[in-house]
C-alpha cells in the first residue's frame, strides 16, 4: 500500500467563513521509508490572509500574490494522491478546508479520490491519552529533530510527520507490503531445528545499527529512558 503524508496551510481557521487554502505539501512513503516523490504548490487565495494565521505560518499577500489558484493545480495534486491511504495530522481540519476546494470546481470530496485517511492526531491520543499530542510534542516524544522547524510549512511539516507515524507504527506488519526490499539474509544451520517454518534471519547492516544508537540516545534524553538491555555506563 502507497502512503502519502499531507498538510496545508490557509488564510485562517474556518473554510465556512470563505478561507481558503494556500499551500498543498505531501509527499511518498513506501516500504517504511520516505521516497523522493513530493508535491508541493503555492496558492493564490484571492482574499487577505489573517494576521493570527501569518504568524503561524509566515506566507504573505504579497508572496501570494500571483500563485496558481487552485483550480490550476488540482489534476496534478489529485494525481499525486490518487488511490492512496493518506496521513493528515488533524485530518479533519485539512479535509474539511479540501473539501470545501474540490466542491468549489464540482470535483466531491477529498476522500473520491484516495483509498483512506488515516488521522494520526487521533492515533496518538489513543496512543498516549491525557498528553500534549501535537505534532512538536510528538516529535519529542520520538526523538524527531525538528530544528529545521521555526514556522509552520506544509512541506516541512509532512517531513516531520513522516518520521512520527513510522515511529508510532513502528512493529505493525500492516504497514509493509510483499514487495518490502530484503536485507542479507545470514546462513542458517539446517542442522538445528527451530521450526517447520522456514526462519529468515535478517542482519542488519552496520548503518542500521549507528542509527538505531542514535535514535536510542535521542530517546533517552528527551524523556529519560534507558533501554533495559543497556547498562547504567554504556
Amino acid at each position: 500500500m502507497r502512503y502519502v503524508m499531507l498538510d496545508t496551510e490557509t488564510t485562517g481557521l474556518s473554510p465556512a467563513k470563505g478561507h481558503r487554502v494556500i499551500e498543498i505539501a505531501a509527499i511518498e512513503v513506501e516500504n517504511r521509508a520516505v521516497t523522493s516523490k513530493s508535491y508541493q504548490a503555492y496558492l493564490d487565495p484571492k482574499r487577505p490572509v489573517e494576521p493570527e494565521a501569518f504568524k503561524v505560518h509566515g506566507l504573505s499577500d504579497e508572496f501570494l500574490e500571483g500563485k496558481p489558484t487552485f483550480d490550476l493545480i488540482v489534476d496534478e495534486f489529485l494525481a499525486f494522491v490518487k488511490g492512496s491511504t493518506v496521513v493528515i495530522h488533524n485530518a479533519p481540519f485539512d479535509v474539511g478546508f479540501l473539501n470545501m476546494e474540490l466542491g468549489k470546481i464540482g470535483l466531491g470530496t477529498f476522500g473520491d479520490h484516495c483509498h483512506e485517511v488515516i488521522d494520526s492526531l487521533s492515533m496518538a491520543r489513543r496512543l498516549h491519552p491525557g498528553r500534549r499530542n501535537s505534532l512538536d510534542a510528538l516529535c519529542e516524544r520520538y526523538a524527531v529533530d525538528r530544528s529545521s522547524r521555526t514556522l509552520h510549512g506544509a512541506l516541512i511539516d509532512t517531513q516531520l510527520l513522516a518520521e512520527v507515524y513510522l515511529a508510532m507504527t513502528r512493529g505493525q506488519d500492516s504497514f509493509l507490503n510483499d514487495d518490502a526490499p530484503r536485507r542479507h539474509t545470514a546462513k542458517i544451520d539446517k542442522s538445528v531445528s527451530v521450526s517447520k517454518r522456514q526462519v529468515h534471519v535478517l542482519e542488519a547492516s552496520v548503518d542500521e545499527l549507528t542509527r538505531h544508537d542514535n535514535y536510542l540516545d535521542r530517546l533517552n534524553h528527551a524523556e529519560e529512558i534507558q533501554p533495559i538491555w543497556k547498562g547504567p555506563d554504556e
